[in-house]
């Protein structure tokens, strides 16, 4: 015989199946008569009703206006699926009273089985905020009720048949093979436990295997503040020679996630610092491709004796200096380009067509003349359709030539017409319009003007550069002293950046004159666990740059997939998760990475209403780097690691089967240290499908 948690749940589902079929699909009422209403009073405000008349005509206006906007509004509130009605079940005792509410997507008022939205009713706060037989008291709609939770349990539906129970008493599923067709598959959920403090370079985290989130000790839980960890004596001999290499020329380092690039590239500064005090001064600079990784940075080079090397995103540096050089521009940048413009702007070739522009036409190095090459180069469809045809054939068609050079020329003239001071008229410049007129100055004057001479550093080094355009490294290559020293580290396979980025390492390098140049390979993931690391190789298929995953050192729990029916029921168990990893490692750093904005939104605000502690949405990457929960897309978070990492909505509409979703999602994985989750309220992506099991 079923379990009474069974029992239960089925006699409740087969209830509310009948009551909505014998309710019917919910008709609101026609806006005929409100339509014909309305009609009727703008007909007599029309033909001149009497003064003393009209206040009340639009009154009556504005009444029948609003009910008409609220009849609209229902029609396209959301309505109960009857194959999956709701998704979890609170039995509230209040006194003598028992009640019953189902928490859904959609509310449906059914006699006895009320089914609320989890999003906005104000009784699902108490399925979010309290367990099962744990005693409440709350203000819902105006009113003070108290009492205790009976029974809280999420529950799956699908073809309104009831397929999965997850109770206290334990989790429940169906099975044809068993006699009474279900198996209690396990008498706990998963758990988030085990890793507080492992991030940042933890390698000697003694993690057990058994599927929570977080078991085993936890390392390091006196230190707080998330910046920085006593590294420098867990350096690898591989990563010494590196670090130690001669003070002249080109580092270039490729290594997967977590292996040391940003480590190796940092601790050369200070090394290189050590005997060169020159080196830590504002002619070393540190250029990275978040404001989250700037942060970072900033943090960890005074803990190696580093304290006055810039450390800049390269849209802030060469802000600054079109800025600086070309006072009379815009300084506003573009938020929206079409992003055939982009791609042409950050193209290698134009490089190209700078350098021919510049060798045919005369002219000076000065703002005047580097302005002038900057817009004549973008408008000249000729020019730039030779070049492309030359360089790149094949990577644009002439359609889409012709629309980038009309969109360059119409920026220009409305610039022109901005610096005349003409009427209405506000220009802006694009992201990539910067470093072309930095390249274009470089190409007129040999250098950038700098205070005393030309613009010069002695040591420069650029992290994540597989997500950099060769333009902007040859902006910065021409910045560098003849006598001086450059890092690049970088992996190709956590390339997110579509335009006129990364394609391997030996066509970017070509295209910055450094054909032939060597690259240093780091093998050994320090940061994620073996588990962690083969999903994220997997994940990557055809476009691992090697056949093995890389050498890791520690294991750790398997990588999890967990299937909801509702993003209330994902809610509700990271809810559970998070608040009893909070009680038992208060240090921890978890990052829910969502695929977009909304999601991430939705999610903080629900985790926030559930009262789990230390939640935050990042929006501009201003991640705090301490102990909390952080939820945000996975785009913000690359360079950066978290001792847990939810990457939420891993479905087929959110991660198809494209090497950009592949390498975006490869960048969500290895950001975790010890222990992945992945959720999906709809199919899951055929990327993790075979990967790893459901729970």
């Amino acid at each position: 015989m079923s379990h009474p948690v069974v029992e239960e749940e089925l006699a409740l589902l087969s209830r509310v199946n009948e009551r909505l079929d014998s309710a019917g699909p919910v008709v609101p009422p026609s806006e005929e008569s409100l339509v014909a209403e309305l009609e009727h009073l703008r007909g007599q405000l029309r033909e001149g009703a009497k003064a003393e008349d009209r206040a009340a005509l639009l009154q009556q206006w504005d009444r029948q206006s609003a009910l008409l906007q609220q009849l609209r509004s229902a029609r396209t509130t959301p309505q109960v699926e009857l194959a999956s009605p709701y998704f979890g079940h609170l039995r509230l005792k209040e006194g003598r009273l028992t009640h019953d509410i189902l928490l859904g997507k959609a509310p449906r008022m059914l006699s006895g089985v009320p089914i609320v939205d989890w999003r906005n009713a104000p009784i699902s706060k108490i399925f979010y905020r309290y367990r099962q037989g744990e005693e409440y008291e709350e203000e819902v709609s105006g009113r003070l009720r108290s009492g205790e939770v009976a029974a809280r349990r999420v529950v799956t539906i699908r073809d309104r048949e009831l397929k999965r129970v997850e109770a206290p008493e334990g989790v429940f599923e169906t099975d044809a093979a068993s006699a009474d067709g279900w198996r209690q598959s396990r008498t706990e959920p998963p758990r988030l436990a085990g890793g507080a403090g492992a991030a940042l370079r933890a390698h000697d985290v003694q993690a057990d295997e058994h599927g929570h989130l977080g078991s085993g000790r936890p390392a390091f839980t006196q230190r707080a503040d998330k910046h920085l960890a006593d590294i420098a004596g867990l350096i690898d001999p591989e990563q010494f020679e590196l670090i130690t290499k001669p003070s002249v020329g080109y580092l270039v380092i490729r290594g997967t996630a977590g292996s040391g690039k940003t480590t190796v590239a940092l601790h050369r500064i200070a090394f290189l610092a050590y005997e060169n005090p020159a080196i830590d001064s504002p002619e070393t600079l540190v250029v990275v491709f978040s404001p989250a990784l700037r942060d970072y940075v900033s943090h960890v080079l005074p803990a190696l004796q580093v304290e006055r090397v810039q450390v800049r995103t390269f849209e802030e540096w060469a802000r600054e200096q079109v800025q600086r050089l070309l006072p009379r521009l815009p300084r506003r940048i573009r938020e929206i380009t079409p992003a055939v413009v982009l791609r042409t702007k950050f193209h290698p070739a134009m490089m190209k067509a700078l350098e021919q522009h510049a060798a045919r036409v005369p002219g000076r190095g000065d703002a005047r003349q580097v302005t002038d090459d900057w817009a004549s180069v973008l408008s000249d469809r000729a020019l730039l359709a030779d070049v492309f045809e030359r360089e790149a054939p094949g990577a644009f068609s002439a359609d889409e030539i012709e629309r980038a050079a009309a969109y360059n020329r119409a920026r220009h003239e409305e610039l022109i017409a901005w610096l005349h001071n003409e009427p209405g008229v506000d220009a802006e410049l694009d992201e990539a319009d910067l470093p072309l007129l930095l390249r274009a100055w470089q190409l007129r004057a040999g250098s950038l003007p700098g205070p005393g001479g030309a613009l010069r550093y002695r040591h420069v080094v650029i992290d994540e550069v597989q997500d950099f355009s060769p333009l902007e490294v040859r902006v910065l290559l021409g910045c560098m002293r003849k006598e001086s020293s450059i890092t690049l580290a970088g992996d190709t396979q956590q390339h997110v950046v579509q335009q006129g980025g990364f394609t391997s390492w030996g066509a970017f390098l070509g295209d910055l004159g450094l054909a032939g140049a060597e690259v240093s390979t780091l093998r050994v993931s320090y940061r994620c666990t073996r588990e962690i690391a083969s999903f994220a190789q997997g994940i990557l298929g055809d476009l691992r740059e090697d056949d093995e995953p890389p050498l890791t050192v520690r294991s750790g729990p398997p990588v999890e997939l967990l299937r909801f029916t509702e993003h209330g029921a994902c809610v509700a168990y990271l809810a559970d998760a998070l608040k009893e990893l909070a009680a038992s490692e208060p240090l921890a750093s978890v990052a829910v990475l969502t695929p977009s904005r909304e999601l991430s939104a939705l999610y903080a605000k629900s985790l926030v209403d559930g009262e789990v502690p230390r939640v935050r949405q990042v929006e501009q990457q201003d991640f705090r780097f301490t102990p909390g929960i952080e939820v945000t897309e996975i785009e913000q978070v690359k360079g950066l690691e978290f001792d847990y990492v939810i990457c939420v909505e891993v479905s087929t509409g959110q991660f198809p089967d494209t090497p950009a979703a592949r390498r975006r999602l490869h960048v969500g994985a290895t950001r975790a240290v010890h222990q992945l989750w992945l959720t999906t309220v709809g199919p899951p992506s055929l990327l993790v499908r075979d990967l790893v099991a459901s729970a």
